[in-house]
């Protein structure tokens, strides 16, 4: 019989609250006569558990035991076989769900949710050139997508042109190379830019590449105020998880919250951050971490943000977030509930916000890359279903599902075809978007939401106490415990106590290689040679005065934003803006933890 029996069966659940560690919660603890469940009931279903537990189940573990594996949570918190009523004895309906669109939004953000607007579908594209791109992007309009996301090459996310020798060998790799206004407006002809909103995977190079946006919009007549979208700008991750970054911290913070305040004003539809828990759960974060590591940014950003002068309730409302989708299904759909309503009572409680949309943690959502194999690779179809249908349980609010062959390479027309299908079926067939949270009052459901709350509220306690997230990565708090996280996820894989099918389990001979998207080597000469004639065209004289101004700004105290605007649209490429930069914050080398 297997000896967890004793801890997964018990009769009585109580001893929960100390591996929830609900202790934090002391708000709780004159509540317990609130319950849903009268104190009288919750005693029967007690006493009947433990019947059921003697006469029912350890008979028949006596003879038959578990099945062999582990049963834990992504962060080793043991699942139990059973939840009920006990488990939930200190919930408080208002409190802890609410209704949907109401405080503290555990039910989601809006009062229709998908019964309203079902979430935007993503599809996240780019490689190689504009040219190429602007074809994908159109394609994938055509065939249903709502909402664009531009994935960006390496030397533009690290700010440097095409033509620099530390972009040889990497322009159009790994997304599309932007160096110039003229590329920009290549990737976005014949897309209205003011009827679609257009998401941007971009960090370091984030307001170039903003500042590019607006300046293609303008010249085809269309107001700032009149964009919609996103740009990442989540450095903090970059220097926890991704390594995208340029600037130290503290350089970084003060473009962020110049971003901030430049779009309160002129790109008031613009969500200026999209604070990402997806890049610290691909470095092998828990569910728990990702949760605790993304709102300590937030609230870095937040404070940054009031620390400029900036008013609570002015930006916001703006902030969005970006989660990954893994493969536990109920503790991902517990995860983002959790995620809401955390972020709701932080706001509230910490920083006094007043407005509801202060207050509503709106989030991207897009299942796991680092989740899919290279083996048997079409089995992934079947993890970005999974993962795609938690992510809608969940209440995202936009949605992008992988490509099944993208352990492999850049996703084909027909695997981002297959990727979108996924998202339509859920949405007009499952069912599933009829209903508002309809896993709400899960006993299992419900515990995770408690754990995953509890959990994340302790790891920010902990950066707090470090002085705050920049504090702790500069520590290397965050990065430390990823790693120790990731690495023991690797040898429960290794073991085999954790299963990957096709890969440790269930392997079988590989059939047909699948036709994979392969990048053209002659895209980086042709990217080379289109920046040399964008140079040649221009008056340096407008260039240099350009990127001096920007310079006077970054020493000041002047927003940096509307130089960058002014940069970009006479002929300063990302590069130069990005090395304009650099000579006045320097450049961010990484503390490595071992």
């Amino acid at each position: 019989m297997s000896d967890r029996s004793d801890r997964s069966d018990r009769s009585d659940r109580s001893d929960r609250s100390d591996r929830s560690d609900r202790s934090d919660r002391s708000d709780r603890s004159d509540r317990s006569d609130r319950s849903d469940v009268s104190k009288e009931l919750l005693e029967e279903i007690r006493e009947a558990q433990a019947r059921w537990k003697e006469d029912v189940l350890e008979p028949l573990l006596a003879k038959h035991g578990h099945r062999s594996g582990e049963f834990q949570l992504t962060d080793g918190a043991p699942v139990d076989a059973l939840y009920g009523p006990w488990d939930l004895a200190d919930h408080d309906y208002q409190q802890d769900l609410g209704f949907p669109g109401e405080y503290p939004y555990t039910r989601g953000v809006q009062p229709t949710m998908y019964r309203g607007r079902l979430w935007t579908m993503r599809q996240y594209a780019g490689f190689g050139s504009a040219r190429e791109s602007n074809a994908r992007y159109r394609y994938l309009l055509a065939h249903g997508t709502t909402g664009l996301s531009v994935a960006f090459d390496l030397p533009t996310q690290m700010g440097y042109d095409s033509d620099s020798e530390r972009a040889r060998g990497e322009v159009g790799k790994v997304g599309v190379a932007i160096d110039t206004l003229a590329d920009m407006e290549l990737m976005f002809d014949q897309i209205p830019l003011d009827k679609v909103s257009t998401s941007m995977t971009i960090n370091s190079t984030a307001g170039i590449l903003l500042a590019l946006y607006i300046g293609v919009a303008e010249k085809n007549g269309i107001a700032r105020n009149k964009l919609r979208g996103t740009i990442q700008n989540d450095l903090l991750k970059e220097y926890i998880a991704r390594g995208t970054y340029i600037y130290p911290p503290r350089a970084s913070m003060r473009i962020i919250t110049d971003i901030f305040a430049f779009c309160q004003s002129e790109v008031p539809q613009w969500n200026t951050v999209s604070i990402s828990g997806y890049h610290i759960r691909e470095a092998g974060s828990t569910a728990v971490q990702e949760v605790g590591f993304t709102l300590a940014n937030g609230i870095a950003y937040v404070e940054a943000a009031l620390e400029a002068g900036l008013n609570i309730d002015d930006f916001a409302g703006r902030l969005s977030f970006f989660f990954n989708v893994h493969n536990n299904f109920l503790e991902e759909v517990a995860k983002f509930r959790a995620a809401r309503r955390l972020w709701a009572r932080i706001m509230r409680e910490r920083f006094g916000a007043k407005d509801e949309q202060s207050l509503r943690l709106r989030f991207h959502s897009q299942t796991a890359g680092s989740t899919l194999t290279a083996q048997q690779p079409q089995v992934n179809i079947v993890r970005v279903a999974l993962q795609a249908m938690a992510a809608v349980l969940g209440g995202t609010q936009s949605l992008h599902t992988n490509g099944w062959d993208e352990a492999l390479s850049l996703p084909t027309e027909e695997a981002a075809r297959i990727a979108l299908r996924t998202q339509q079926v859920i949405a007009y067939e499952s069912g599933v978007a009829d209903f508002i949270d309809p896993l709400a009052g899960s006993y299992a459901l419900e515990a995770l939401t408690d754990h995953v709350e509890a959990g994340a509220r302790e790891y920010i306690e902990r950066i707090d106490q470090l002085g705050g997230a920049v504090a702790a990565i500069e520590h290397g708090f965050q990065q430390s415990e990823i790693q120790e996280a990731a690495y023991q996820a690797q040898l429960a894989i290794e073991s085999g106590k954790a299963t990957i099918v096709g890969v440790n389990q269930y392997q079988s001979a590989q059939g047909v290689a699948p036709e994979l998207h392969r990048a053209d080597p002659a895209i980086e000469q042709e990217q080379i040679e289109r920046l040399r004639q964008f140079k040649a065209s221009r008056s340096m004289t407008t260039v240099d005065a350009a990127r001096k101004a920007l310079e006077s700004a970054a020493r000041g105290s002047d927003n940096v934003m509307p130089h960058i605007v002014h940069a970009v649209t006479n002929g300063v490429t990302l590069g130069e803006i990005a090395q304009t930069l650099r000579e006045v914050y320097g450049q961010y080398v990484e503390n490595v933890v071992f």
